[in-house]
């Protein structure tokens, strides 16, 4: 056999080996024990998941109101300091 034929072989014989059922790959849910422990742990997993995803969702947003925070903070102290003129004017000097 010559190179390409033998990839395109062994491609198709990869494409039908993983298309086809086999018991060890299927979950207890499909053989119908859906309260069993191994579905338990996968909701307590899904759960885990989940909140860690709130967390970080919640700390980005912390993290923008404390910029928001810290920009009108510093907006305040430079439009004080600018003396005579509209607060966000532009100066010569």
């Amino acid at each position: 056999m010559t190179r390409p034929r033998l990839g395109v072989t062994l491609l198709i014989a990869m494409a039908v080996w993983l298309s086809s059922p086999s018991p060890t790959l299927a979950c207890s849910t499909c053989y119908g024990q859906a309260d069993g422990p191994m579905i338990d742990a996968a909701q307590v997993g899904t759960l885990l998941l989940l909140g860690v995803v709130l967390a970080v969702q919640v700390a980005f947003a912390a993290f923008f109101l404390y910029l928001r925070r810290q920009a009108a903070r510093h907006g305040q102290s430079t439009s004080e300091a600018a003396g005579p003129g509209q607060p966000g004017e532009w100066r010569s000097a």
